[in-house]
Formats: structure tokens, C-alpha cells, sequence
């Protein structure tokens, strides 16, 4: 008998759910095609991606298209709410909550990295968090900052979790962009880190920052870097990508040129100290997942996987381990070459708010 409360309970209590979500398909979770750049109208597009959810493995086919004139890259057709509601549900919370977490606390490094960039302009007093998962980078921050005031904004659980635990001051549930009237000229910094990539429309972002930060106020974001060389070797298999979940990939002079066109002036960026040396790895344990993964048991999937089948996805992860090894040791030796070469998987930007304007 499955107990309610263990991991195969829980995948069991979600089937239902799912398999009522999917017995009409997923074309009804996609936008129209667009046949124009969403970031500056060229319709000279190309296909750069065609994938599938190679993390949860949810059904539905997805692809990126590139601008030629621009250089953005975007998920097209793009995800409808209800579409994005579905691939995200028990990604970041619920079913996966226990796993992401592990992830994002394996990245304190990189957490005290952007708290300190930001500390070279002075200490802030008051700091907002957009899309702050579980609010591992407000705890990581907070021990370095400890004379400001976390507070955090998410559309997931994570948010109020981390003010329970004590790691953020007030957590704000709900879209950035329906918030910032509310909390307009509050923060001395506004922090997006891998959070407009996740977003529907990112110029609206980055008015709802400019909303909430006083003016000379800090504006810190942190992107995949759609530039990456990584992206045209490994290809599908380069993690940033993500999909379904990631909508527009943003190159930095885009990013640039429109903060100043908001009313932002950059201070400082980083090319390449935000890089995370995973790239080959991720793509391996991508690729031996997706090979074996007959053997999960999912809740978007009928019924649970045979004894056989569990089997043999475990025997393959086991064979697969020197691969892994290999992978990350090429990561390692790569990384310090990589970060002056454009390899780099990630960026940052931090931009202050002009004093005048709207």
C-alpha cells in the first residue's frame, strides 16, 4: 500500500489533476504564432530551437525563434496563463519543491556574488526580490547586508515559506507588474536574477522596477546570455534554454538599450564572473534522463512505470557516472578559458534610476 504522504503517494494524488488537463491536448496551453519580434516588431525571424520539456517532461513541443535585426530570441508560439500555470505547477514547489531546493542552496557562492556587486555602490537600506524563488538569495544576502531590509516578491508559495523562515521582512504573492503602484518608490534596490527570462512581456518588468525604486535607486538583474557559445554546441541540451518555462532571451545590448530608454543609466555589468561551470554536465544528465525516463514515475503520465523499467533507469544513471564525472571536470577546466571567450552562460547588469523623468 502507497502511503499518502511518501513520493509515490504524492505523484499518485496529482495524477488525476493532470490527466483532466490533458485529455483535451496541450495545443489549447499556445498563443497564436507571432510573426514579428516581440522586443522590436522586424518580422525577420528564424527558428534558432525546436525541444521538448526536457526537465519535468511534460508533453508539448516547444521552439525558440531568433530575430535577425535584433538578436532576441523568443518562445514562439508562447504559452498561454493556463499553459504557463501547467508547466510550472510542481516544478519550483509541490512535487518538486524538495529537489529545487537543494538546487538553490548549492548556490550560495553565486548568491553572495550579486550581493556584492551591488554592495560596491553603499549598503541598502531596503531591497526588493522579483521572482525570488524560496529566498535563498535574501538569506545569503541578509548575512552579508545586515543592515537591510529583505523583502521578496514571487507568484509561488516560496515567498511566504521564506518569511516564515525569517529571510525576507514582507513577502508580496502576485505578478511584479500589477504590484509596483503599491510599492512605488519603497526600495533602494530592485533585484530580477534569472527572472525576466521567465516573463511574458519584460519591458513592462522593467517599468514596474523603475516604479518601485526611489529615485538613484539600484536595478540588478541577472540573465542566461542567449550569446553563449555553449548554446550553438550543445544545442538543445544547453540548460538555459529551458523550456517551456523561459520566454524571451534577452542578448545585453538590447537589455541596454532599453534601460536607457526607461530611464536607467548602467553602472557596472559582468560578461563573465556570473557564469556557472555546468553547462556539459547539465546536458548529460539531460540527455541520460530523457533516455531513461520510461522509468519515472510521473503524474502527467497514466500509470507509474513498471519494476523493469525502474530498474534500468538506475542501472543507466549508475553506468553514467564517470560520463558525469568527465563532464564536470571538462566544466571545471573550461570555466576560467570560457569567461573570456564568450562563454559564459549568464550575465549581470545593475543600472541606477535617474533622479529625473517618469
Amino acid at each position: 500500500m502507497i502511503e499518502n504522504d511518501s513520493p509515490a503517494g504524492q505523484v499518485a494524488a496529482c495524477r488525476p489533476g493532470y490527466l483532466a488537463d490533458l485529455a483535451d491536448g496541450v495545443d489549447r496551453f499556445f498563443e497564436p504564432r507571432r510573426t514579428a519580434c516581440p522586443w522590436c516588431g522586424s518580422a525577420a525571424l528564424r527558428t534558432r530551437l525546436r525541444t521538448t520539456d526536457l526537465l519535468q517532461h511534460k508533453p508539448g513541443r516547444f521552439v525558440l525563434d531568433g530575430c535577425r535585426d535584433c538578436g532576441h530570441t523568443f518562445q514562439n508560439p508562447r504559452l498561454t496563463p493556463a499553459g504557463l500555470e501547467f508547466y510550472y505547477r510542481d516544478c519550483y514547489d509541490g512535487l518538486g519543491e524538495k529537489s529545487m531546493s537543494g538546487m538553490f542552496e548549492g548556490n550560495r557562492a553565486g548568491y553572495r556574488s550579486r550581493a556584492e556587486l551591488v554592495r560596491g555602490f553603499g549598503e541598502p537600506g531596503e531591497w526588493l526580490d522579483v521572482g525570488m524563488g524560496h529566498g535563498h538569495f535574501c538569506r545569503e544576502a541578509g548575512e552579508l547586508l545586515p543592515g537591510t531590509k529583505f523583502d521578496g516578491l514571487d507568484l509561488s508559495d516560496g515567498v511566504e515559506l521564506a518569511q516564515r523562515k525569517g529571510w525576507v521582512r514582507t513577502a508580496h504573492r502576485g505578478a511584479f507588474v500589477d504590484l509596483a503602484g503599491e510599492l512605488g518608490g519603497r526600495y533602494d534596490v530592485v533585484s530580477m536574477y534569472h527572472y525576466l527570462e521567465h516573463t511574458p512581456d519584460p519591458k513592462r518588468e522593467l517599468t514596474a522596477a523603475r516604479t518601485a525604486l526611489r529615485p538613484g535607486g539600484l536595478l540588478a538583474i541577472e540573465l542566461p546570455d542567449p550569446e553563449c557559445r555553449w548554446a550553438k554546441v550543445l544545442g538543445r541540451w544547453w540548460l538555459p534554454w529551458l523550456q517551456p518555462q523561459h520566454l524571451n532571451l534577452i542578448p545585453i545590448g538590447n537589455l541596454r538599450a532599453e534601460l536607457a530608454a526607461r530611464g536607467f543609466t548602467v553602472v557596472t555589468e559582468q560578461r563573465g564572473e556570473p557564469h556557472a561551470a555546468i553547462d556539459v554536465l547539465a546536458a548529460s544528465v539531460m540527455a541520460v534522463n530523457a533516455l531513461t525516463i520510461g522509468g519515472e514515475d510521473l503524474a502527467w503520465r497514466p500509470a507509474p512505470p513498471g519494476g523493469l523499467r525502474r530498474i534500468l533507469r538506475k542501472a543507466a544513471f549508475v553506468a553514467c557516472v564517470p560520463v558525469f564525472v568527465l563532464a564536470a571536470v571538462l566544466d571545471r577546466i573550461s570555466a576560467p578559458f570560457g569567461r573570456k571567450r564568450g562563454w559564459s552562460n549568464a550575465y549581470r547588469v545593475v543600472a541606477r534610476r535617474d533622479d529625473t523623468g517618469g
